[in-house]
């Protein structure tokens, strides 16, 4: 059973900010629980970094309600600085130092002490597989080892709430689905994490909650699955061996008050289309029903929205993808370039 009394990572409530006339978020309520992972997604030009910039200190709101580990960024800067790690698009690692040299770096900028930043910095060389680069200059790292590198360094301080933007971008799969992993293993330790990404697959695989944000508003929120339950388009596509049993399939349903899918029928590769929800119990019911009227079926295909889906209809913008991102189409129009502060 929940435990009420926890107190959420991030809470929001009416945030706004605007740059001159140009209102970049516009009353933004948002609450992120502690030890989870809330991934924030939208357009480019969205504000999806100006949010980042103004929970993690950078700059300020123009207005609302603010507190992330239960402090006011604004009030209380300092404290928030303490309890947060922000690992920024463009990596702060220093190429011309070591792997080791970038820890401990960062140890001394947190006063941990010669020895205590010794041992951290030894810790995350071991749980960030970096050990047997320790000694080599960072500038010399694969783009996986250097990211790898950054978020170790952001967790030189032990962050309870962590501000991941777009941590994979660059990032070849391999090196991305190894950050998945230890962001996995992050929460897994109570760490709760804010993300904001350009591939939604990331999103879909990691978080526990999404927001959409379009236009400095956010326009749904819920789990993955809440969100791709709520755009049409999920189908069962029934293949049959012999045009007679499509026939029958194709006047069973329909005589049960069922409906196909548009363009729903192909007579020539035998194949059915069945508006479905993707549910288990409505996937029985359809399989019973062509039973009861005897009907073979060869094969069959679930067919349920996916987060590309879900951001198309709620945005009407065009489809994020890995390759879009990659050939640099992410610039912003109305937020500025984050630096990677810690």
């Amino acid at each position: 059973m929940a435990d009420n009394h926890i107190r959420p990572a991030i809470a929001v409530r009416g945030l706004r900010r605007s740059y001159g006339d140009k209102v970049v978020l516009d009353g933004i309520d948002l609450t992120v629980a502690e030890g989870t992972i809330f991934s924030l997604l939208g357009p480019n030009g969205a504000g999806k970094t100006t949010m980042v910039q103004i929970l993690s200190t950078l700059i300020r709101a123009d207005g609302g309600e603010i507190r992330v580990a239960g402090h006011d960024p604004a009030r209380e800067p300092d404290a928030v600085r303490a309890a947060i790690g922000l690992t920024g698009q463009f990596s702060a690692v220093d190429k011309l130092l070591t792997g080791e040299e970038n820890l401990r770096l960062m140890a001394d900028l947190h006063h941990l002490g010669r020895r205590e930043g010794s041992r951290r910095a030894t810790e995350l060389l071991e749980r960030f597989d970096l050990v047997e680069a320790r000694g080599k200059l960072a500038g010399t790292y694969s783009g996986g080892m250097q990211r790898r590198l950054d978020l170790a360094m952001t967790l030189v301080g032990a962050p309870r709430v962590i501000f991941l933007d777009e941590p994979t971008s660059g990032l070849d799969p391999r090196s991305r689905r190894g950050l998945w992993q230890i962001i996995r293993e992050l929460v897994a330790g109570g760490v709760t994490i804010f993300l904001t990404t350009q591939y939604l697959e990331e999103a879909d695989q990691l978080a526990d909650r999404i927001a959409l944000l379009d236009q400095g508003r956010v326009v749904a929120e819920g789990t993955p699955d809440e969100l791709k339950r709520r755009i049409p388009g999920g189908h069962v596509s029934l293949r049959f061996t012999d045009p007679d049993e499509l026939d029958l399939a194709a006047r069973t349903l329909t005589a049960a008050g069922g409906a196909l899918a548009a363009d729903g029928r192909d007579d020539e590769s035998l194949v059915l289309q069945v508006p479905h929800d993707g549910a288990v119990h409505s996937l029985r019911a359809l399989l019973a029903r062509l039973d009861d009227a005897s009907v073979e079926v060869d094969s069959l295909t679930v067919h349920t929205p996916d987060l590309d889906d879900v951001f198309l209809a709620l945005t009407g913008k065009s489809r994020m993808t890995d390759e879009t991102a990659q050939t640099g189409e992410t610039a912003r129009t109305d937020e500025t370039t984050m630096e990677a502060v810690r």
